[in-house]
């Protein structure tokens, strides 16, 4: 296949919520602005990652956010993309005509079909009301429904993880500082450790025991696998075995521990992606994971792709995605992929396909930071095809505190980190931050504790992409409410009613909001914590500081 001509012609140069269009990566800030104006803000949008392709000065990612003029709200994306290559969009931004781009593989074809075969859908989602984007089933059931007889063993996971230590600096993946090292060949018990590894067995100990005290259900260790040493920037086809430990690292031994204290461990597969070396292991590293107690794995596809020439989002490597979902599934577990291809409702076929991050995660507060407006903007792009592992919940926002070489920090207030927990949907969500920062906020971090995973009914209360989102979403199973609220980085005032509660009942809610003096830039932490009786007849006005927003549980009496 050389390529595919779809066209979307729009009748004006609507407002747009844009990423480059890129064969490898979707880790950009949004930027907002007409669709005339992309061509000359496309140099400064491309910011540096890993691995990363553009192909055009108009050249955009899909779902792309518009509004036009009128006030009316449109969508496009895909759905189902099964055995086909991802599809961008590039403007003719003369003629407002949007056309589809493929990505190609490394000898530049766009894909290779056999009669009988489906394309996937091209999605258009159009509205007068911002939030019918947001509730909008199209994606999902544009895919066929679950391949699996059994899902019961797919089940919404809480989890903290050796992680956020690593990402801003405090700790490393790696057991030493060598530069070089060979699986198989270094011996590592000869090695001098750096004294900063974080997965050693005391220290999981430690995540594993905070997650028992507080009611979570998980815990993810990364860096726990020989080969970090020299995995990123050397295009090493053997790279990880995703089966040996670190000498500090007693994989029996930690497995006992947890399931003594009702814990799962999540598995951490980094491929560098070297997917031929991650295909040749799979079935040996999901066997090991099973026999260890693993049941959810995060993969990730951290540079440059090999087979060399290869683009994250081509054909091969959304079959490959496929396959280790598919693989998964015949051993029962769960899969949270990392900077895989962006979801377009498989989580519908397949739902052991539990996350994805596939966008500019929390991880970039430590780079640098995102838009005050960042997560205000996501659930009407990326999570229209599917859920994301935002990692949500730092609380300690100066990135200095862990590490006072990394000047970033994080562009949220603590109140609003507790509302991501609702606007983010994902039936895996991270309490990312360290277990001594939580332990000095337990009455915040009660909102976490207490907040479900995965819902029975959703409400979009407020919405205006790249100013303010407002959730109430009812907890699985349960009579329980809770609302969240994403803030830009304005101050506004949010007005909500409650007449989505049963009526006659009467519920406690506990509302976490920032102070009058809180600020994402000035002062994050400044929330407060209060407890009101709530009927569907409450209204409330809240106050949202720049960057921030509010949480609140809602439970039945």
């Amino acid at each position: 296949m050389k390529e595919e001509k779809t066209q979307f012609a729009l009748a004006g140069d609507h407002k747009a919520f844009w990423l480059p269009g890129d064969y490898d990566t979707q880790e950009y800030s949004t930027v907002t602005s007409n669709l005339s104006e992309v061509r000359g803000k496309m140099k400064a949008a491309v910011t540096p990652n890993a691995s990363q392709t553009t192909f055009s000065p108009t050249g955009l990612q899909t779902p792309l956010m518009m509004k036009s003029k009128d006030g009316l709200y449109i969508n496009i994306h895909e759905a189902a993309l099964i055995n086909y290559s991802l599809m961008s969009l590039n403007l003719d931004d003369k003629n407002m005509v949007l056309e589809s781009w493929l990505t190609p593989d490394a000898i530049g074809d766009k894909g290779y079909m056999q009669a009988p075969c489906l394309s996937p859908w091209r999605t258009i989602i159009v509205s007068d009301k911002a939030g019918d984007i947001l509730t909008s089933k199209l994606t999902y059931n544009l895919n066929e429904p679950t391949k699996f007889k059994d899902v019961s063993w797919i089940k919404p996971t809480k989890y903290v993880g050796v992680w956020w230590e690593m990402i801003t600096g405090k700790s490393t993946w790696a057991y030493n500082d060598l530069t070089s090292v060979q699986l198989g060949v270094t011996d590592y018990a000869k090695t001098k450790p750096n004294g900063k590894h974080a997965a050693n067995t005391a220290h999981v100990k430690e995540y594993i025991d905070f997650a028992a005290k507080n009611g979570l259900d998980a815990v993810l260790v990364e860096g726990w696998n020989v080969g970090w040493e020299d995995w990123f920037g050397k295009t090493k086809d053997y790279v990880f075995d995703f089966v040996t430990p670190y000498p500090d690292f007693d994989v029996k031994e930690l497995h006992r521990y947890a399931a003594s204290k009702g814990i799962k461990m999540i598995m951490h597969h980094e491929t560098s992606s070297s997917v031929r070396n991650y295909e040749r292991h799979l079935d040996t590293a999901y066997k090991f994971m099973k026999a260890n107690g693993y049941d959810a794995v995060k993969s990730g596809y951290v540079g440059n792709m090999i087979p060399r020439g290869e683009h994250h989002y081509g054909q091969w490597l959304n079959n490959h995605y496929l396959y280790a979902i598919q693989k998964a599934a015949e051993y029962k577990i769960m899969v949270n992929a990392h900077e895989a291809v962006r979801p377009t409702g498989l989580a519908r076929t397949y739902p052991n396909l539990i996350g994805n991050e596939s966008a500019r995660g929390t991880e970039y507060e430590a780079f640098g930071g995102n838009n005050a407006d960042h997560t205000t903007i996501l659930p009407f792009t990326r999570l229209i095809g599917g859920p994301m592992d935002y990692t949500p919940g730092i609380f300690e926002t100066k990135v200095s505190v862990y590490n006072p070489e990394n000047t970033s920090f994080v562009h949220s207030t603590l109140a609003r980190q507790l509302a991501l927990y609702v606007t983010m949907y994902s039936p895996l969500q991270m309490a990312a931050d360290l277990p001594e920062t939580y332990n000095k906020y337990m009455d915040a971090f009660q909102f976490i504790k207490d907040v479900a995973v995965d819902w029975d009914d959703t409400k979009v209360l407020e919405a205006e992409p790249g100013d303010y989102i407002t959730f109430a979403r009812k907890a699985k199973g349960k009579n329980n409410w809770f609302v969240g609220r994403t803030n830009d980085e304005v101050a506004r005032t949010s007005k909500i009613d409650f007449s989505f509660l049963d009526p006659g009942k009467k519920y406690t809610a506990t509302i976490y909001g920032d102070a009058k003096d809180a600020h994402y830039e000035k002062n994050p932490k400044a929330y407060t914590i209060r407890k009101m009786e709530v009927t569907n007849k409450t209204k409330l006005t809240q106050y949202c500081a720049p960057g921030g927003g509010y949480a609140i549980s809602i439970i039945a009496k």
